[in-house]
């Protein structure tokens, strides 16, 4: 991502003098970037770039490239727009998540989550008290490690069991599945993550597609989720 990076500085005032979209998407994957979508973005004069490697936004003019998230302002505060775009995407997935429903359902998040990550495990044996305060909890894999990794095949055997709530469950307490699988869900799960730029465990997703980084209590998380 770095070395994207400095050549995306490198050639943002020169290189990129393209016109319109198809010749943003030529331009892009020529400096390494792949599965390039254009569209325009919330700000006038500004187009949106999504990218394999995250979301790249792109003045008209094609003179500047930014990376980072992009922010409306509010009475409330600060409300994150760029992984709004997104939320299609996670969409297709629903079909591949561990979900624990809540009865009630007042809200729906999705956490990007590694079963060897620590704070991952305390959200998980809370998973009662988040569905009993209405928040339903729905998993992805993002193996921390890589696709390549013991954590991306163990976690592709939980994610594929005939019961994935049990074996998730089963993980978090220490009795991992014994026989190990290549990544393929777990793939395409972390690849996502990287889009909306998770680059820890866990990370929530909100209905709206905002990013919350890092593991809140039940009832920290339902404040957040209501504002």
């Amino acid at each position: 991502m770095k070395k994207i990076l400095s050549t995306l500085l490198m050639l943002g005032m020169s290189s990129l003098t393209f016109a319109n979209s198809q010749q943003v998407v030529e331009q892009l994957q020529k400096m390494g970037l792949s599965g390039v979508e254009v569209s325009d973005s919330p700000v006038k004069g500004i187009k949106t770039a999504v990218t394999d490697n995250g979301i790249f936004y792109i003045t008209e003019d094609a003179k500047y490239i930014l990376d980072g998230k992009l922010y409306a302002l509010s009475e409330k505060g600060l409300r994150d727009v760029s992984s709004s775009l997104l939320l299609d995407k996670l969409t297709a997935y629903k079909n591949e998540m561990v979900v624990y429903p809540a009865k009630d359902e007042k809200h729906v998040i999705t956490v990007f989550m590694d079963t060897s990550c620590h704070y991952c495990k305390v959200l998980h044996k809370q998973i009662k008290e988040y569905n009993d305060l209405g928040i339903t909890v729905r998993y992805l894999a993002f193996p921390r490690g890589g696709v390549q990794s013991k954590t991306a095949r163990e976690m592709e055997a939980i994610f594929t069991a005939q019961d994935p709530q049990f074996a998730l469950t089963e993980a978090i307490n220490g009795n991992p599945p014994k026989t190990l699988k290549d990544a393929n869900i777990t793939k395409k799960h972390y690849q996502l993550g990287l889009q909306f730029g998770v680059n820890g465990t866990p990370s929530i997703v909100t209905e709206k597609g905002e990013l919350i980084g890092g593991y809140l209590k039940p009832a920290d998380l339902l404040s957040e989720l209501a504002q």
